[in-house]
This record gives C-alpha cells, sequence and structure tokens, in this order.
C-alpha cells in the first residue's frame, strides 16, 4: 500500500492551511510509494482524453486521437482551443481510479493501494489534523496526465451533489520548469494569480473547495508530460461504498 511519509504530522501544518486555506506538501508519501505510483502512470496505457466537445463532456481513448494523421489532429487541437473562450474548458489525459473500483471494474493494484491509502484512517486522519475539520469522510481520485497543448480553464471545483470540502492534486512529475506551464494557479477575486506552484515529484497540494484556480497551459516545447493524482475529499460517500 502507499504510505504517507512518517514525518509529517497535520498538526505542525495547520497554521499555514489555516492562514491561506490551501498548503503545499512536499514528500508527502514515502520514496518507494512515490516512486512505484510514477513508474506506473509513465508506463500506463489506457488513458483517455477528458475533454469538452461541442458543448459536452468527452472521453476519447488516447489511441484514437493517436490514430489521427497530424492535420486532423491540428483541427482537433484547433477547434478545442476555440471553445475554451467560452468559459469552463479543459483537456488533458485521465484514469478515473475511485469510478472504475466504485462501478466494479478492474483496476492496476497500485491503483487499488492509492484508493486504499487516501481512505485509511491514517489519510482521513492527517487531512482532519491539517483542516481542523472533522468531516472528511471519503476520497475520491484519478491520474491525470498533461501533454503539451493540454489545460484546465479557471473554475472552483464545486459540485451540485457531491459534498466536496477539499481538492487535492499530488503532483509526481520530475524535472519540470515552470515556463512549460502546467501549472497549478490560484487566482483571486481580482482576477490574479495569487499564488501558483510549479509540478514536482512527490508533492501534495490541499485546498478548500470552492477555491478558484487553474492548471496552466502546457507549451509545445514542454520536456515531458505533467503527472499527478488529483481528486476531492468529500463529506459523502457513493452509494456503492457507503
Amino acid at each position: 500500500m502507499a504510505k504517507i511519509d512518517p514525518g509529517l504530522k497535520g498538526r505542525d501544518i495547520r497554521p499555514a492551511f489555516k492562514s491561506f486555506s490551501r498548503v503545499y506538501i512536499p514528500g508527502f508519501l514515502t520514496p518507494d510509494s512515490a516512486a512505484t505510483l510514477y513508474e506506473t502512470l509513465v508506463a500506463e496505457t489506457l488513458w483517455v482524453c477528458s475533454t469538452i466537445s461541442g458543448g459536452k463532456n468527452a472521453d476519447i481513448p488516447v489511441e484514437t486521437l493517436e490514430a489521427l494523421t497530424p492535420e486532423q489532429y491540428r483541427q482537433f487541437m484547433a477547434v478545442a482551443h476555440t471553445e475554451t473562450s467560452s468559459g469552463l474548458h479543459f483537456m488533458f489525459d485521465t484514469v478515473r481510479i475511485s469510478t472504475d473500483i466504485e462501478n466494479g471494474r478492474l483496476v492496476r493494484p497500485v491503483y487499488r493501494a492509492l484508493h486504499e491509502m487516501l481512505n485509511s484512517d491514517a489519510f482521513l486522519g492527517f487531512v482532519r489534523e491539517t483542516t481542523g475539520d472533522d468531516r472528511p469522510l471519503y476520497v475520491d481520485s484519478q491520474a491525470t496526465r498533461f501533454q503539451p497543448g493540454h489545460y484546465l480553464n479557471q473554475h472552483n471545483d464545486a459540485h451540485e451533489r457531491r459534498q466536496r470540502l477539499y481538492a487535492y492534486v499530488l503532483s509526481l512529475t520530475p524535472d519540470w520548469r515552470a515556463d512549460w506551464g502546467g501549472l497549478l494557479a490560484f487566482i483571486d477575486d481580482d482576477g490574479h494569480v495569487s499564488e501558483a506552484y510549479t509540478p514536482r515529484f512527490n508533492a501534495l497540494n490541499l485546498f478548500t473547495v470552492p477555491y478558484e484556480h487553474a492548471v496552466t497551459y502546457v507549451a509545445p516545447f514542454a520536456g515531458g508530460n505533467r503527472l499527478s493524482v488529483t481528486g476531492w475529499i468529500r463529506q459523502d460517500k457513493p452509494v456503492s461504498v457507503a
């Protein structure tokens, strides 16, 4: 099972979280846990491209996009980028870990172990201690891969049906440069970026929902992919695991 670094104590981190409603925690997992998860994401072949097409959410198998000609792919990206001006828009690759588990689908053992860790007393207790909030009950998750041209426009993670309390991003991206994009950017009420985090290896961002934020456009010249596990810490449980 994935393990949290035993040296981390939520009570030590709580003052920073209380001041800013968000916190950045480097070295979150034990080195072996982080390395195993990273290697799984790098080798993953079942990504789907999550985006909006024609105003509707769409999951497109990455292998379908890889079969396009260069001109067809250019047109696909051009249409997607044009639609970004209409509001929330996104494009990134994903494996929906908790959704697959909730629906009884087969998942890789590494993902199942991660899901179990995120919903263990160790992780939920750490979150409760860090936030001073006893409500966290369930954690959902997805693996994400942002390739050059991918992005996640400004949003706040509020959901009509799911009782999201906090969002998290477990970054698993080594050797990333800020000018490649893919920054986790927090946005103030006046539209200014108050703070932004460059992808790092084995670092956790934890923040309150709702909170305006975005993942900035990954530049065409980026030297790799932005890898992470993301999701929400919730007050409710899915019916399938209640």
